[in-house]
């Protein structure tokens, strides 16, 4: 049964490694196991019953908020690191466009610096927040 236990420790991988979490683990893996065993002795074929039980055991999000553990921090860092990435890029473009059509349009007049402080505020905000989540 070692895939049901590779697949519990996959799914407890974010949960801190405490007494009640590892029993928590224990119980369901021994609850998977009885199932694999029950849905072998009606028939079905090892693997068969291996996917089926996983299957049914279905999402984790009840346990996660039995124990009270969060959401896992690293996506949330990822994202914010995304989210300024695409900032920066966007703002990038946008000021590109903006001194394009300054110095083909109006190219005697600077005006393009105007908006550029505005749209430097979008990568400063996703900034502070990629700080705030590191």
């Amino acid at each position: 049964m070692k895939k049901i236990r590779e697949h519990i420790d996959h799914l407890f991988k974010d949960f801190p490694h405490n007494e009640e979490t590892e029993s928590m683990k224990q119980e369901i893996i021994q609850n998977l196991e009885e199932k694999v065993f029950f849905l072998m002795e009606r028939g079905k074929a090892e693997e068969d019953a291996i996917n089926k039980a996983i299957v049914e055991f279905g999402d984790i999000e009840d346990i996660r908020n039995e124990l009270g553990v969060e959401q896992s921090n690293l996506a949330k860092k990822n994202m914010s690191k995304l989210n300024l990435q695409y900032s920066i890029l966007g703002s990038l473009l946008t000021i590109a466009l903006f001194v394009f059509i300054n110095l083909y349009y109006t190219p005697s007049k600077i005006w393009f610096v105007y908006p550029t402080f505005g749209v430097l505020w979008w990568p400063l905000t996703m900034y502070f927040v990629w700080l705030r989540r590191k």
